[in-house]
Parts: C-alpha cells; structure tokens; sequence
C-alpha cells in the first residue's frame, strides 16, 4: 500500500491545525483525517464518528505500529511543506514532531 497523495488543508486553530485527504494506490480515498496539536507536538488523529453517547469512535486506522508511523510521518511531513510553501511560521512543536519521527 502506497500513499499516492496527500492533500492539506490548513486550518488556524488553537488545537486544529489542518484537515488531510489521503489517496492509496491512487484508488482508494480516507478523509477527513486531522493534525492535532497535542502535549507531545503533532498528531495525526484518523477519521472518526461520534457515538451516541458521545465518545469517538475511529471509521478507518491503521491496524499496526509501523503503518502508523509511516502514515504519519508522510502526512506530517506534506503538512510542514505546505506551511513552508505558503510562507507560514513552521511552529516550534512542529519541527519537534518532524524530528522525533526522523
């Protein structure tokens, strides 16, 4: 399974910080997967639904470790490419997170 592109869409919120489509094998779409800025710097959280008692349940994630951490370093690092090609301030927790996943 290959990531085959990644879209960003920035959001400047306190803990938001973008909205990420993903396209697998240029075939298969996952949306509405999101960077949180969390405690630790930057995560991304995968799509998920609100239950009825009002947790969160995830609709898609990976089913490993390692494919997480692929998944996220690719996605973080499309993320820090778009603020960087926007002309944005690259925060400090987000060059942490870059170089905690390296």
């Amino acid at each position: 399974m290959n990531i085959t592109e990644i879209k960003v869409f920035p959001i400047n919120e306190e803990k938001l910080k973008a909205y990420i489509t993903i396209i697998l094998d240029d075939c298969f779409v996952v949306r509405d997967l999101k960077i949180i800025a969390g405690m630790g710097g930057l995560f991304v959280a995968m799509p998920s639904k609100k239950r009825k008692d009002g947790t969160f349940k995830d609709i898609a994630h990976p089913l490993n470790h390692s494919t997480r951490a692929i998944l996220e370093k690719k996605i973080l690092d499309a993320y820090l490419d778009e603020l960087r090609s926007l002309g944005g301030c690259v925060t400090q927790s987000a060059l942490e997170a870059e170089s905690r996943d390296a």
